[in-house]
């Protein structure tokens, strides 16, 4: 499978994950951590810093697959179109390098990495530092995250892209 980079988009915060799997099915971390966007810059702006933190860390590893986190359908439909941006900007990034690009929903990551889909921040946070053997999980919650979207399609696509 090579390497994933997995992402929990977000306009102030946005989590990424570099994980690399092994001929042998064993994932390990290389990289994590966050992009942080000036939440006093417009939001052009602000969709413009994700988009070239993750051109970086793409440049950087070379994955041969992303694993975006989907939108979460909350109440707050003005968040929901805002995390929408952060996600074009993502998109497109991968789409600029031909990278295959896998899109689970929350729901689908809690479950592939924790066992249930209902699982806590906190849960999932302990689950990727169990799976990647780690001595403490991933710091923030949002690089735990995308660390997890990483997981999640190492665990649920085995060598393919859905």
């Amino acid at each position: 499978m090579g390497i994933v980079l997995g992402i929990d988009p977000g306009t102030a915060v946005t989590g990424y994950g570099v994980v690399s799997r092994g001929d042998d099915g064993a994932v390990s971390l290389l990289e994590c951590g966050v992009i942080r966007t000036s939440t006093g810059e417009a939001l052009a702006d602000r969709i413009r810093e994700i988009f070239l933190g993750i051109q970086e860390v793409i440049e950087r590893f070379q994955p041969s697959s992303v694993a975006v986190e989907d939108v979460f359908q909350g109440k707050n439909v003005r968040s929901a179109l805002t995390l929408g941006h952060a996600r074009g900007a993502i998109l497109l990034a991968a789409a600029l390098q031909e990278l295959a690009i896998a899109e689970y929903s929350p729901r689908e990551i809690k479950k592939a990495v924790v066992g249930t889909g209902g699982a806590t921040k906190d849960q999932v946070a302990y689950m990727v530092q169990r799976h990647l053997r780690l001595k403490t999980p991933p710091t923030p919650s949002d690089a735990a995250d995308g660390v997890a979207a990483a997981l999640c399609h190492c665990f649920v696509s085995g060598s393919s892209v859905r």
